[in-house]
Parts: C-alpha cells; sequence; structure tokens
C-alpha cells in the first residue's frame, strides 16, 4: 500500500512541476514558444511513465523468463483504482495543457479577422506551382516575391492562400504551418521575437518541382523594417 501510495504522489509531484516549469530558452516568436513550452511541460510526464513502464517490462522479462505458461494475474482492486486515477490525471494534464495552447491566437488564429488596433503587419502568402508571391495589401499591396520581411515585437498575420493545387506553408523556427488552399484564404498570427532569417518550405506535394518552393522570412528591428517598406513604396510608385 505504501508502494502504491508513494507511486501517486509522484505522479503528482511530477504533473504539478510540469504546470509550473518553463522552458528558459530564448523563442524565436510567440507561437514557437507556446508550442515549445507545451512539448517541454509533456515531457515531464511522458518521461518517468516511459520509464516506469520499461523497468516493469524488463523485470517482468528477467523474472519470468523460465516459466513454462503464463500465469494469470490476481485480483488487485488497490492497484486496478490507482492506475485508473492515474491515468485520469495524466489525461487531465494534457488536455488543460494542451487547451492552453490551442487556445491562444497565436496558435490557432480562428477566423480572417484582423485587430487593426493593434497595428499588425498584414502578409499574403500566396502559392502556387511552384513558387510564392508574397504581397502586403494593407501598403499597396506591393509584391517581394519569395521573400517576407517583418518587424520585430509585432504582430503579423499571414493570410494563406493558392492559385492552383493544395500547397503548405511552414516555417519551423518560428512555429508556423498553415495549407494553403486553392479558392480560399486561411490567416494565422505570430509575433516575432528574434531578428534573423527563417527558411521557410512547402509542405504539401504539389508536383515535380515540389523541391523548390522556398521561401525566407527575414525579421528586422522597426527602424529596419519602416527604411526597407519606404524603399519598397517607393519602387513600386515609380513603376
Amino acid at each position: 500500500m505504501r508502494k502504491t501510495r508513494f507511486a501517486l504522489a509522484s505522479l503528482l509531484a511530477t504533473v504539478a512541476m510540469a504546470l509550473v516549469a518553463t522552458p528558459v530558452a530564448a523563442q524565436a516568436s510567440a507561437t514557437s514558444e507556446l508550442i515549445n513550452q507545451l512539448n517541454g511541460k509533456l515531457l515531464y510526464v511522458a518521461i518517468p511513465i516511459t520509464v516506469l513502464v520499461e523497468a516493469i517490462l524488463i523485470y517482468t522479462v528477467i523474472k519470468y523468463r523460465n516459466s513454462e505458461r503464463a500465469l494469470p494475474t490476481k485480483e488487485n482492486r488497490r492497484l486496478e483504482i490507482t492506475w485508473t486515477i492515474a491515468t485520469a490525471i495524466v489525461l487531465l494534464f494534457v488536455g488543460v495543457a494542451s487547451y492552453g495552447v490551442l487556445a491562444d491566437e497565436n496558435v490557432t488564429h480562428q477566423g480572417n479577422d484582423i485587430d487593426m488596433n493593434d497595428d499588425p503587419v498584414v502578409v499574403t502568402a500566396e502559392a502556387y506551382q511552384w513558387g510564392w508571391n508574397m504581397y502586403y495589401p494593407e501598403e499597396g499591396n506591393f509584391t517581394t516575391g519569395n521573400k517576407v520581411v517583418v518587424p520585430k515585437d509585432r504582430p503579423v498575420y499571414f493570410q494563406v492562400t493558392s492559385q492552383d493545387v493544395i500547397h503548405g506553408f511552414h516555417v519551423p523556427k518560428l512555429g508556423l504551418k498553415q495549407d494553403a488552399m486553392p479558392g480560399a484564404t486561411d490567416t494565422i498570427k505570430t509575433v516575432a521575437y528574434e531578428e534573423g532569417t527563417y527558411q521557410g518550405y512547402c509542405t504539401e506535394y504539389c508536383g515535380v518541382a515540389h523541391s523548390q518552393m522556398y521561401f525566407t522570412v527575414e525579421v528586422v528591428s522597426q527602424d529596419e523594417y519602416q527604411d526597407w517598406l519606404d524603399e519598397q513604396k517607393q519602387q513600386n510608385s515609380g513603376q
């Protein structure tokens, strides 16, 4: 009985620690931060469970390796109640932790509405066989081909669509992923924290040149972004 209580108490302590644990490493965006924090919390639960299951498996194999036939397990209601409660606790933790991330608009933005009060940057990512056209609809709708430039610490909305077949908009290090559907537009949102250049890919096999569908997202300071934006507007006004 003491062992059972100890095991249950250890599980509860692990779950409680996972709830408050936060990775200290710098994150590239609000989206990647939320996703990586969730992965870290789930590891605090998954690792002890994995170790426990493997330990029981190894113990069983060694102890009963010479047995001629399997023997039925004796009924143990306390054990059954314990692992039922433990399973319920783990599932409840996973559900609560996951909902807290999935309900955040930086992970699953609902609808195509954009809150312009936050002074966001809006980029339309239009896929085609086999490339990308990136437009800035709020700044004159000029295009920058397969290159995106956005400022750090400012909301960014990507309106993802396709000209022809299903493509996929994916920037792994920023935690961004959205299918590009022909005839439809889906919006995703994030806030970039770290300056740098991030590689983007198409994640849906879309034909013979699928592997060439690269794009980049460059995160710069607000001043650099404004200078770049003024330059783009000037170039497009002269055309």
